[in-house]
């Protein structure tokens, strides 16, 4: 009997859409359905220069990192007495395909509840009748585009599977999935679309297949899966998307990975992070060093930790601050801009949100402030990140270290409804820095945590750290110690003022 330990469960992949008969057939015809598909390309600037980079893509690196191994051999996919790292690909297109089944293409619902067959299947080829190891057992699911739907629908739709195996599926990845649907030219895919089973990214009939309302698709309604086990991981580069001669990207539009927007390719509640990669392609999301590093450590890290900033003050250029205690209206909007990346990263970031992408957090006027100009003191903090980590791949020392580039901008502004351009200087910051933090659970499972603003110190040396009092403790998702906060301040000379509060948890 293969020995399950935890954190190395199988794995079953899920495939996304594929709209012909001809992109079906395609699909049924490898035998890794499209992940094994790697890439040397990524792009560099925005002037689209490019370095190759080799992505061997995730299965092959997972094999290689993680000793995972796929379930084929002698021709045919394995049944019996699979080893507890098994790489498994759910194949429910291969009824699609006349060659192989009868050619018709199963429905969301009907792929799901394969999937839980798969699941079921998949446990006695790993457990046998050993009762120990089945009580022991879980799965991960990672998912690109509707293959994300596919395992929601598995998990939310009581229809479709067991409670017992719905309870099996311990956490689900997805690269790039519609969670609120697609909108093609500003409107969501009707329900009418049928044809090529396009109406699976209507809000209506996602509603059908999650058992939500459809103004809630983008939820998990009531299924009672923990929202910190789904992370979702998003797309922002648009322009390289080039399916359909570009005609997809430009029906979506920007703020994409060019079929799905930003706003609908997240899980209400759920840890996401974006990367500046396409839907698919060569600069696709899947076959990324971005997506697989944020896997791996969904999967198999320990650490969790989540950044918010809270706004203590936000000046206004000379002008502006004139304009408004002489009475003047002003309105403008902030753009805060956040990337994170751990030690010894060189080649990608965990999570990158910016205005170049058009993936940036942005907060209005009337948001931060009340009539009067005074930061409201309940102003909206966003939520900047949420990472996870992993302390088997300290490169240094005895702690995980990770960088926070920072900073907040202004969109412009208006007074009286004028736009204030005499003024008005390009690329001013009103705060950038990258914060460095260095994060260590004792022995005793207190965590302590030390920071560096770069912008004035060397990260390495350690006499320009400072240490932080943590501010307690509060309870945490599903599966996480207890969380702990910590407030860094931050300020500039322009008179900016916030906190960066971030909070820490082991991860399981």
């Amino acid at each position: 009997m293969a020995k399950l330990e935890r954190p190395f469960f199988p794995i079953i992949y899920v495939r996304g859409y594929a709209m012909t008969r001809d992109e079906i057939v395609q699909t049924t015809s490898t035998p890794y359905m499209g992940f094994e598909a790697g890439s040397t390309k990524v792009r560099q600037a925005q002037d689209g220069s490019i370095v190759k980079f080799v992505f061997e893509s995730p299965l092959v690196r997972l094999m290689k990192d993680y000793n995972y191994r796929d379930v084929y051999a002698a021709g045919a996919e394995q049944a019996d007495k699979l080893p507890a790292r098994s790489l498994v690909i759910h194949r429910y297109y291969d009824e699609a395909d006349p060659a192989f089944g009868n050619g018709k293409t199963p429905s969301i619902p009907e792929a799901a509840a394969a999937l839980g067959q798969r699941i079921a299947r998949l446990r006695d080829s790993v457990c046998g009748d050993d009762t120990e190891a089945r009580k022991a057992f879980k799965v991960y699911l990672v998912a690109h585009s509707m293959g994300g739907l596919i395992c929601r629908c598995l998990l939310q739709n009581q229809d479709v599977a067991s409670a017992e195996i719905r309870g099996l599926v311990d956490k689900v990845f997805t690269y790039a999935t519609p969670h609120n649907g697609i909108e093609l030219g500003g409107m969501n895919v009707p329900s009418f679309l049928s044809m090529n089973d396009m109406d699976n990214f209507s809000r209506p009939r996602m509603a059908e297949y999650l058992q939500t309302a459809p103004d809630q698709v983008n939820t998990l309604g009531n299924s009672g899966f923990p929202a910190a086990r789904l992370f979702c991981l998003i797309g922002t580069n648009s322009r390289d998307y080039a399916v359909a001669h570009g005609l997809s990207s430009m029906a979506v539009g920007q703020m994409s990975d060019g079929l799905v927007k930003i706003e609908n390719a997240y899980v209400a509640g759920c840890p996401r992070a974006f990367v500046n990669r396409s839907h698919s392609g060569f600069f696709g999301i899947v076959n990324s060093e971005e997506g697989y590093q944020n896997l791996v450590r969904f999967l198999f890290g320990d650490m969790a930790a989540t950044g918010r900033l809270q706004f203590k003050a936000l000046p206004f250029p000379p002008e502006v601050e004139r304009a408004r205690k002489q009475g003047k209206h002003i309105q403008t909007a902030y753009y805060i801009e956040t990337t994170v990346a751990p030690r010894g990263a060189y080649t990608y970031e965990l999570t990158a949100r910016n205005k170049a992408q058009e993936s940036a957090v942005r907060r209005q006027y009337d948001e931060l402030f009340d009539a009067a100009g005074n930061l409201m003191p309940d102003a909206r903090s966003p939520t900047l990140f949420s990472v996870f980590l992993d302390s088997s791949k300290i490169l240094a020392g005895s702690e995980v270290a990770f960088s926070i580039d920072l900073a907040v901008l202004n969109a412009g502004y208006e007074i009286d409804g004028v736009l204030f351009l005499k003024q008005h200087i390009p690329g001013e910051y009103l705060f950038r820095d990258t914060v460095v933090l260095f994060a260590k659970r004792e022995d005793n499972g207190q965590w302590a945590l030390r920071y560096v603003l770069t912008g004035d110190h060397w990260a390495t040396d350690k006499k320009s750290a400072t240490a932080l009092a943590s501010l307690g403790s509060h309870a945490a998702s599903v599966n996480m110690a207890s969380a702990t906060q910590f407030s860094i301040p931050l300020a500039s000379t322009k008179g900016f003022q916030a906190e960066l509060v971030v909070s820490l948890a082991a991860w399981v």
